[in-house]
């Protein structure tokens, strides 16, 4: 499931621009910029309550085939500017639109919301603030991890006026928290605060409002210390066994073949450094070895 993504090719959305260890990347619709290893892409419609039109649908699959292809970027963060996460699709755009475009909604590579059908190789950090609703919330779905913010808001809210699940979250929301609770939130399309959130693991991380961009960065942060390949692999392996896998000796035979390629080059190294005293003890602190 989790492939390489096709070379990015040139396109008229971005431009980068690098200023030692930070580069930005130019779109009308979105702020992209990548410092150290993280890169954060934020939708900014922030007039709409970040609602993703065609437009802005594009330029986030731009934003994360750029990101895919980046070496040097290992984490990308995704958030809304201006207090919201995302408001789903962008309906007044819906509204308008005649029989030829609804032939055509989502039929390209690129889902309705833009980026709901890509598979990722790296880890991505939703950053959740205000609403995260309809298609705002398959969004946060597609992410590996969701920091939420207290007062946020989660929902199916495009139940009220029969706006389809079609970016992902009939799939995935089920996967993460189950058939019963899954089927609450998609039938009723009640709204599920933070706090509700977290407790049923659709949300990973719960901070105060106006902190979740600064948490999820903090966590891109701690993923930056460990060997990356390995890292990736697990990852690799969880998705396979969920989505891929036909049997339990499928998944298992998966994830052996894949994690027996990274002892050679980060196991055995990662052993000796434990031999000399770093993370003993059960610490994180992979710099200095316990005394």
């Amino acid at each position: 499931m989790l492939q390489n993504l096709c070379v990015l090719k040139k396109s008229r959305f971005w431009i980068i621009k690098k200023m030692s260890s930070v580069s930005r990347v130019a779109y009308k619709n979105l702020l992209v910029e990548t410092v150290e290893g993280i890169t954060t892409i934020g939708i900014n419609r922030p007039e709409k309550r970040n609602a993703v039109n065609q437009e802005t649908a594009v330029e986030l699959v731009d934003a994360f085939k750029h990101f895919e292809n980046d070496h040097e970027s290992k984490v990308a963060v995704l958030h809304g500017k201006g207090g919201n996460f995302c408001a789903g699709f962008d309906l007044s755009a819906l509204a308008s639109s005649n029989e030829e475009d609804l032939l055509k909604f989502g039929a390209s590579e690129n889902a309705p919301m833009g980026p709901s059908r890509m598979c990722f190789s790296k880890p991505v950090i939703a950053a959740v603030d205000g609403y995260a609703v309809a298609g705002g919330l398959e969004l946060a779905l597609l992410c590996d991890l969701r920091v939420m913010e207290e007062t946020a808001v989660m929902g199916v809210f495009c139940r009220r006026f029969g706006v389809p699940l079609i970016d992902g979250g009939t799939v995935r929301l089920p996967k993460l928290i189950g058939l019963s609770r899954a089927m609450d939130l998609i039938l009723t399309g009640r709204s599920v605060s933070g706090k509700e959130a977290f407790e049923m693991g659709l949300a990973n991380r719960l901070c105060t409002t106006g902190a979740a961009l600064g948490v999820a960065i903090t966590l891109a942060h701690s993923l930056l210390r460990f060997p990356q390949k390995c890292m990736n692999l697990d990852r690799q392996s969880a998705y396979y066994s969920l989505y891929n896998a036909t049997s339990l000796d499928d998944a298992l035979k998966f994830e052996y073949e894949n994690g027996i390629q990274i002892i050679a080059e980060e196991s055995v190294k990662g052993a000796k450094r434990f031999t000399e005293g770093i993370g003993k003890g059960g610490s994180f602190n992979l710099n200095k070895p316990k005394l």
